[in-house]
């Protein structure tokens, strides 16, 4: 058994952050940052909550999918950080879009949550524990950047996508590596004021290593894409589309260099969402399901990367 994707829907904060909006209180302009990262503009938060842009993302897929809330028996909920630490993100949205489902879960697993979550959901339905599954990502980086380093806070924005899976005969192939570690991309815990604990020094803002990360991410989409494709008997010339977790264009360009296909098959959204972690590929997914561009029977891989380090890829066939 596998799964179908039946539905599709995505949320973003209405306020948009330019990069010329950018160069007014950084040493920065638009040709530095659209030249570095492709990215022009980004959502952001302003009176919004986390858990009302993944409620609407939420509602969206599951209209998309043409069924009711009553239908799905299983959230994943992929996030960072929701608007609190107790109780889960997952258990909030279900309450807010009227869920019962009684199988609820959050996920932190950042840049990769989305085919991490999308491998959970895939072993409940195979395992006969769940019939259709909501999957939400859910990030609100605008929190979590240090607003004054122009390396890291230019590259993020804000934001939710959420598809419903129905158990099918769509059978998925989905690989997840993890490689450990935190120093080329770490957030900081909060310590709190206990009398007792050790204070240490530094920031407590999202850190990362650019340049490590830059390899890391080429290296592990290219190796993991052929593998699921060799795993499967094709090649890249059967796939339509190649949907990149959106951090940064001259990644995702020069991973397709590397796979030696065209700009076509490796559409992008990062210009105008910047890096939305987890949420990145679900509403990128959902811009090309609402746009008409998916066709029944398209073959489809997701590939992302991101802390811990971690990574992750996933085969499918498209099917609604």
């Amino acid at each position: 058994m596998g799964f179908s994707i039946i539905g599709t829907g995505k949320s973003v904060p209405g306020h948009v952050v330019t990069n010329e909006m950018l160069s007014r209180f950084l040493e920065t302009n638009d040709e530095w940052i659209s030249s570095r990262t492709g990215i022009k503009n980004r959502n952001v938060i302003t009176d919004e909550t986390l858990l009302g842009l993944a409620s609407e993302a939420a509602e969206a897929a599951v209209s998309d999918a043409g069924i009711s809330v009553a239908d799905i028996d299983m959230i994943v909920v992929s996030t960072l950080q929701g608007d609190f630490v107790s109780p889960a993100l997952s258990c909030l949205v279900a309450q807010k879009i009227g869920s019962s489902a009684d199988k609820v879960f959050d996920i932190n697993m950042g840049c990769c949550g989305f085919v991490f979550a999308l491998d959970l959901a895939d072993t409940y339905l195979s395992a006969g524990k769940a019939e259709c599954v909501l999957v939400v990502c859910a990030e609100s980086l605008s929190k979590l950047v240090d607003w004054t380093d122009r390396s890291t806070c230019v590259l993020f924005g804000d934001g939710a996508g959420a598809v419903v899976l129905k158990k099918s005969d769509n059978k998925a192939e989905i690989i997840t590596k993890i490689e450990g570690g935190y120093e080329n991309l770490y957030i900081p815990g909060r310590m709190g004021n206990s009398p007792y604990a050790v204070k240490k020094d530094g920031s407590e803002y999202l850190a990362m290593n650019g340049r490590e990360i830059f390899k890391f991410a080429v290296s592990s989409i290219v190796e993991d894409i052929g593998t699921v494709l060799e795993n499967n008997s094709l090649s890249c010339e059967d796939v339509s589309y190649f949907l990149l977790h959106q951090a940064n264009l001259r990644i995702i360009n020069f991973s397709r260099q590397r796979l030696g296909q065209p700009e076509e098959k490796f559409p992008h959204n990062v210009e105008n969402y910047g890096n939305t972690s987890s949420a990145s590929i679900p509403i990128l997914l959902d811009d090309l399901n609402k746009q008409g561009m998916l066709k029944k029977d398209d073959l489809i891989v997701f590939s992302a990367f991101g802390a811990g380090l971690a990574r992750g890829t996933c085969l499918i066939k498209w099917g609604r």
